[in-house]
């Protein structure tokens, strides 16, 4: 009798056990950017070209809620030049309009799923500025290994 066939049991234990497990890894990658596409519609973003000038503010008192903000909208091609707390806390999210541009405003509304409030302020070097509430979820994060 030769030693050879339970040698060969435990490669392809092995290989099944690696397979397997290889497979469930891609479908929670998967998962986590099909989530990340639902959270907002594919066509809430900046436009090609155009620089939105955004601000963001963390209007709770849970931290890095303004930092999750800027990753999200960066990357949905927004320009998020500042962020920081919000003196007041606030329930809800408010997207503020700052220039002339409403649909811009309306952009990331959309993307954040929040009320647009039009307070045009020429004095400020922004297009639009968000308090983030606590109504306010982050989407996932992407997975990166």
């Amino acid at each position: 009798m030769t030693r050879t066939g339970p040698r060969y049991g435990r490669i392809i234990l092995a290989l099944l056990l690696v397979t397997g497990l290889g497979w469930a890894g891609w479908r929670m990658w998967r998962g986590r950017d099909s989530a990340l596409e639902n959270y907002a519609p594919a066509d809430a973003r900046a436009p090609e070209g155009t620089r939105i000038k955004v601000e963001v503010l963390n209007g709770t008192r849970t931290k890095g809620l303004a930092r999750r903000a800027t990753i999200y909208l960066r990357g949905r091609g927004f320009d998020v030049v500042g962020s920081g707390t919000n003196s007041e806390p606030r329930a809800t999210t408010v997207v503020y309009n700052r220039s002339s541009h409403p649909e811009w405003a309306g952009l990331v509304g959309r993307a954040l799923n929040a009320p647009v409030v039009n307070q045009t302020d020429s004095s400020r070097y922004l297009d639009v500025t968000v308090i983030i509430g606590a109504d306010w979820r982050a989407p996932p994060l992407p997975f990166h290994p």
